[in-house]
């Protein structure tokens, strides 16, 4: 145990759903801060707490930095205090319950003999970056890959886009064993990650059958991710911009009678991405609401081949 340092902030709720996956550009810092939002007054839904946890002394440009991520503190004055001998990997990770989504178990360490029996289970550890199935996005993605597989849906080719921890790759492989399944982030931090968290939870790493390849690119641009497509599921846990400028991309990468599973969009944007993907001949099939945010599960039309009849000699 060491000293460590706290910096607190006033945020919205908003800003702190968006804050549990996301800690760019916080997550380029050696060693990475952990974050925590948590909800002041019951009565107040709207005003929550940013807790961010430091191995040091935060210098003020990092204080400015933080400030940048919830602009609705722009007139609040930052608190910067010493936490003294306390080991504040733990402290900050007490209050993260496990999730269970399905038939899926997701915990940190300090929770791992609560496992319960049969359940698909993954240990993913919140101290270098913030995303462990808490979000409403990750999990509403857990839980829609696990209707499909109640469904009977097959798949044989996975890609997930935006992995963060790994943790959606890790679930759908788990309900796919035998499927080719390859991940990537657009942060090499990240890929760093969700391979730490593959060998804590016994995931192989590889690109044949039951292994998960992990690459770092930018929505589809790198060449295994275009070399293993076309897919017949995508996962895309990102932002609704994103999403909707890659709809060509990822339409051309998804086979006809594909599955497209897309996140990170908060309720109001829904009928933009879907509209998005609509123009390139999917479908709405599902969508999960969880407070502000939304899941979409697209289906991919097949196109309707007509044939020409034979001519008479």
């Amino acid at each position: 145990m060491s000293d460590s340092w706290k910096l607190t902030l006033p945020c919205t709720r908003a800003e702190a759903e968006i804050l549990k996956d996301d800690i760019t550009p916080l997550a380029a810092l050696d060693p990475v801060p952990v974050l925590m939002t948590s909800e002041i007054d019951a009565t107040k839904p709207d005003e929550w707490r940013l807790d961010v946890y430091f191995e040091e002394e935060p210098s003020a440009d990092t204080v400015a930095m933080t400030r940048r991520l919830v602009p609705s503190a722009a007139r609040s004055k930052p608190v910067v205090e010493k936490l003294d001998e306390q080991d504040w990997v733990t402290i900050s990770q007490q209050d993260l319950e496990p999730i269970r989504e399905g038939r899926f178990f997701v915990y940190t360490p300090q929770h791992a003999d609560a496992v319960p029996e049969g359940a698909i289970a993954f240990e993913i550890d919140a101290s270098r970056a913030f995303g462990t199935g808490q979000h409403e996005t990750t999990a509403g993605c857990l839980a829609m890959i696990d209707r499909l597989k109640s469904a009977g849906r097959r798949y044989r080719d996975i890609a997930d886009i935006g992995t963060g921890t790994g943790l959606l790759a890790f679930g759908a492989r788990a309900l796919w064993p035998r499927a080719r399944i390859i991940a990537s982030d657009v942060d090499p931090l990240a890929i760093e990650i969700a391979q730490e968290n593959a060998a804590i939870n016994a995931i192989p790493l590889g690109a044949g059958p039951g292994q998960l390849e992990l690459v770092i690119a930018a929505g589809l641009v790198h060449r295994r991710l275009r070399a293993r497509a076309p897919y017949d599921l995508l996962i895309a846990n990102i932002l609704a911009k994103p999403l909707i400028d890659l709809a060509p991309a990822f339409a051309h990468a998804t086979r006809e009678g594909g599955s497209m599973v897309l996140a990170g969009l908060l309720s109001h944007q829904a009928d933009a991405v879907a509209s998005a993907y609509r123009r390139q001949r999917f479908r709405l099939a599902e969508r999960i609401d969880r407070d502000v945010w939304t899941i979409l599960r697209l289906e991919k039309r097949r196109r309707v081949r007509r044939h020409r009849p034979a001519s008479r000699a």
